[in-house]
C-alpha cells in the first residue's frame, strides 16, 4: 500500500505515548503539499508537525526501498546529510561544558603536526563556519573510488599550506570544519564519534533507532535508501544513489535518523538535559563578523526571522536524501521532513508547510 498512512493509523501502530497526535482541519493542506510523495512504487517522504510538544501531524508516504517494496513508516532511518552537523555541535558543547575542551582551542592545539595556518583555526570558527578551510570535496584525488573518512579529510587539509580568507573574517559554509570536530570529540573524549554520540545524546534521549552509520561496524534499523529521479517526465525513472564519495564522513553528515526519534531531539531542546540554558543561547544566536554583518549561523543551526518570527532550522543534501528541520522556539512550533529522494527542496516544503499553521490568515 503506496499511501499516506493516516495520522491516527500511525498513532495506533507505532504505540507512542509520549507523541500525541490530533486531527488538525489544515492536515488536508499539508497533504496537498505533499501530494508528489502520494504515489505507488516512488520513493517516501516522512513529515511530522509539533506544537508545544503535541504531534499535530504526522505522515509516512512511499517506499524506503524501492528494488525490496519495503514502505516507510514513522520509525524509518534517513541519512539526515547536514542535519547532522546539530548533533556534532551538540557534542563539542558537552565536552565543552566539562571543561574537556575550549571554543579557542585551535587546530595545531588538537593535531600535532598540522600545518601553521591552523594556528589560527579555533574550535568556535569550525562551528561558526568561518575558519576558511578549503573544502575537502574538491580535494580528493581523481580515480579515488573509495569513500573518505574524517581522518582522510584531516590528511588531505594537511597538505594544505592556506586558507580561502583569514580565518573568522568571514562566513563560508564549510563541510571540512565539521569533519574535523567529529575528530576533536574523538581525540578529547577517548572514544569514537559514534560511540560518543550515543553514550551521550541518543541513548540519554532514547533515540534508540539513531546512529551515526559506519559501514561494517554498525547497522541502520529501518534503513531508507537514497535515489535520484533521472528523467523529469517520468515519474517512475528513479536511479539508486545511495552512497557517494563523501558518505563516509560523519561529522558533516553521516547520522541516520526518523521522525519519531527526532521529535525527541526537539523536544530536548526546549530543556537542560543535554547542556545548560546558556550554552544553548550560543549555539542559538547568530555570528555577528568584524564588518558587523550577521553569518545567520550559530552552532550547527541556521538562524533568521521568518514572516517576524525567530527561526531556527538546517537543511540536509546528499546524493539520493534531502532533509530538513525548521524550529520557531518562541512558538514551540517545530516541522521535520525527511525525504530519500534527490531533487526536492525540503527547505521550501517545510517553510510552507509552517506556513498553514502560523500564518494570520
Amino acid at each position: 500500500m503506496n499511501r499516506l498512512i493516516s495520522v491516527l493509523t500511525i498513532l495506533y501502530l507505532t504505540g507512542c505515548t509520549s507523541q500525541q497526535a490530533a486531527v488538525d482541519s489544515r492536515a488536508p493542506n499539508v497533504d496537498a503539499l505533499l501530494s508528489k510523495f502520494n504515489k505507488p512504487d516512488i520513493p517516501g517522504a516522512s513529515v511530522m508537525v509539533i506544537r508545544e510538544g503535541k504531534v499535530l501531524y504526522r505522515a509516512s508516504y512511499g517506499l524506503a526501498h524501492l528494488e525490496e517494496k519495503r514502505e516507510v513508516t514513522p520509525s524509518t532511518n534517513y541519512r539526515l546529510a547536514s542535519v547532522t552537523k546539530q548533533f556534532t555541535a551538540m557534542a563539542v558543547m558537552i565536552l565543552v561544558e566539562r571543561d574537556a575542551l575550549s571554543y579557542e582551542s585551535t587546530l595545531t592545539d588538537m593535531f600535532p603536526g598540522f600545518p601553521a595556518y591552523g594556528g589560527r583555526i579555533k574550535v568556535r570558527n569550525l562551528l561558526q563556519h568561518t575558519s576558511g578551510l578549503i573544502d575537502y570535496e574538491d580535494l580528493i584525488p581523481e580515480g579515488t573510488t573509495i569513500p573518505v573518512l574524517d581522518r582522510d579529510v584531516l590528511d588531505l587539509l594537511k597538505e594544505q599550506d592556506s586558507t580561502y580568507f583569514d580565518p573568522g573574517s568571514r562566513y563560508q559554509y564549510s563541510n571540512s570544519g565539521y569533519a574535523l570536530l567529529a575528530l576533536i570529540v574523538e581525540k578529547v573524549s577517548g572514544q569514537s564519534f559514534a560511540s560518543f554520540l550515543e553514550n551521550n545524546i541518543f541513548a540519554p534521549l532514547g533515540m534508540g533507532n539513531t546512529v551515526a552509520f559506519e559501514q561494517g561496524k554498525s547497522t541502520v534499523k529501518n534503513r531508507a535508501y537514497g535515489y535520484t529521479q533521472r528523467d523529469t517526465t517520468d515519474e517512475r525513472s528513479f536511479e539508486f544513489t545511495d552512497q557517494s564519495l563523501t558518505s563516509s564522513v560523519l561529522g558533516d553528515g553521516g547520522i541516520y535518523s526518523s521522525i519519531a526519534d527526532l521529535f525527541k531531539w526537539d523536544q530536548t531542546l526546549y530543556t537542560n538535559k543535554l547542556v545548560s540554558s546558556s550554552t544553548l543561547g550560543q549555539a542559538f544566536t547568530p555570528n555577528i563578523l568584524p564588518n558587523g554583518q550577521n553569518s545567520g549561523y550559530g552552532f550547527g543551526w541556521r538562524i533568521a526571522l521568518h514572516h517576524g518570527l525567530r527561526t531556527l532550522h538546517h537543511s540536509g543534501s546528499t546524493i539520493g536524501f534531502r532533509t530538513h528541520i525548521l524550529r520557531f522556539p518562541d512558538e514551540r512550533f517545530t516541522v521535520i521532513v525527511l525525504v530519500n529522494r534527490a531533487n526536492v527542496n525540503t527547505e521550501a516544503l517545510a517553510f510552507a508547510i509552517a506556513d498553514l499553521y502560523l500564518s494570520p490568515n
